[in-house]
């Protein structure tokens, strides 16, 4: 990156071009004349005498003097409102030989500064498309490059052609660019994201997220930019039907949604398959105390941590008018309808978790009437708790009967063995202790022997 000096700049390379000349009491007499001659009219002859100075200051490595004249030249064609000559300047300048970096960084700032003060959508994009040309792969002005970029998608995004959109901010890899604030990295990167859910790339979506560490949103001031990230999470993983997913980004928003969010946490924790971070996350939600003013959903949520079984029936009769209300379980929508039927199979999936803890046999038509299901459909559904390794069981289907199988705790099995392998250490080292005092007695029995003999 260019960097001033005392007598020059710093090149890409860190070797130190040194200012030959100085050119700056030139550039005090001959910018504001130029200036002058381009307000009576003469716009042309004023540029010819500043392009003709940019290169004397530009051959004499004078940086300052350079970035002087190059945002004089262009702010000259901007005064004139002669956009097509802005724009040919703008690439003549920057792609000059050996021009100075830091005097383009000054010139495309410059130029920034019009982009919105264009009399049309036309002259708009063709001056965004030509500063994006002259910074493109120019990591001194990536900055610069970003913003014109995000200012073009927005344009495309407001014509319509969102696709186009979407392709045009994915360009740019933000999370590599050291000289751009976090906060406005963040920004770029949730429009991408926006955008990208909007044209129904979930995957790409679920790709770029990864680029936002959540330990920015713990910072000051980030709470629009948090609950942005966290909704766009939703719309993700709602699509997916990553139920557990969505319950942890309706957390995370915490007091940015209010109760709303804590409801929509519990419903969607309801909806996830059981597994052990799914039941520890039900535990510390019941306990959490903002859950108390939701009485409902707490006996809800309870509902499913008791071992006892749960009536299908009994619980559309509570909470159904409840549940249905909610935006989760609209019955006016497909996915409203699909979720009341997860639903339904989480009650079941609790059933027979809690059917195996009590039996160690059960008859296959007594397992359906406690399900209140048909003997192939509650045969099914236990066939994909097992095979999920939520339940053990075994079915003889000649004689119609299941066989259930604690599992077993992976810790107490870790316990039993560590206990059996000290017994078993205590038991070797008493058997060596034994056998070293029988040696020592015969071998003074032997002895005591010997000196018999030998008197």
């Amino acid at each position: 990156m260019t960097m001033k000096g005392d007598m020059g700049e710093l090149d890409a390379s860190g070797r130190i071009i040194k200012m030959e000349i100085d050119y700056s009491s030139t550039c005090d007499e001959k910018i504001p004349s130029c200036k002058e001659l381009a307000t009576k009219g003469k716009v042309h002859d004023a540029l010819d005498q500043l392009l003709a100075l940019e290169k004397q200051t530009r051959t004499g490595a004078d940086m300052v003097s350079t970035s002087r004249v190059l945002v004089a030249i262009v702010q000259i064609c901007f005064e004139a409102k002669d956009w097509v000559s802005l724009n040919d300047h703008i690439a003549l300048l920057a792609k000059r030989r050996s021009q100075l970096k830091q005097a383009v960084v000054k010139m495309v700032q410059e130029c920034c500064l019009y982009v919105d003060q264009t009399p049309n959508k036309e002259t708009k994009i063709k001056l965004i498309e030509t500063l994006r040309n002259v910074t493109e792969g120019k990591i001194y002005v990536e900055v610069e490059r970003a913003r014109l970029t995000h200012k073009l998608a927005k344009i495309k995004e407001d014509e319509g052609d969102v696709t186009e959109a979407a392709k045009i901010i994915q360009e740019l890899q933000v999370e590599t660019y050291g000289s751009l604030e976090k906060r406005e990295k963040v920004e770029l990167i949730l429009e991408q994201m926006r955008l990208c859910l909007e044209i129904k790339d979930y995957i790409r979506t679920q790709i770029i997220s990864k680029k936002i560490s959540t330990k920015f949103f713990e910072e000051e001031n980030t709470e629009v930019l948090k609950e942005k990230f966290y909704r766009l999470m939703i719309a993700v993983d709602e699509q997916s039907s990553s139920y557990l997913s969505v319950c942890r980004h309706y957390r995370a928003l915490g007091a940015c949604g209010g109760t709303d969010s804590l409801i929509m946490a519990v419903l969607y924790l309801l909806l996830s398959p059981y597994d052990n971070e799914q039941a520890d996350l039900t535990h510390r939600i019941v306990a959490d105390k903002q859950l108390e003013q939701l009485p409902v959903y707490k006996e809800l949520l309870k509902m499913f941590i008791n071992p006892e079984l749960i009536r299908w029936d009994g619980l559309c009769s509570l909470y159904m008018e409840t549940l249905r209300a909610t935006s989760v379980f609209d019955p006016a929508t497909e996915d409203g309808e699909k979720r009341w039927t997860d639903l339904r199979n989480r009650v079941v999936e609790h059933n027979i978790r809690i059917i195996s803890m009590y039996y160690t046999r059960v008859r296959l038509s007594h397992l359906s009437k406690l399900l209140g299901l048909g003997l192939a459909e509650a045969e099914e559904f236990l066939c994909k708790l097992v095979v999920a390794g939520t339940v053990k069981a075994k079915t003889d289907r000649p004689a119609g009967i299941v066989h259930f199988s604690q599992n077993s705790d992976v810790s107490n099995c870790l316990n039993s063995w560590s206990t059996n392998l000290i017994d078993l250490m205590d038991l070797i080292n008493k058997t060596t202790h034994l056998i070293n005092k029988e040696e020592c007695i015969h071998k003074r029995l032997n002895d005591a022997e010997e000196e018999k003999v030998a008197e």
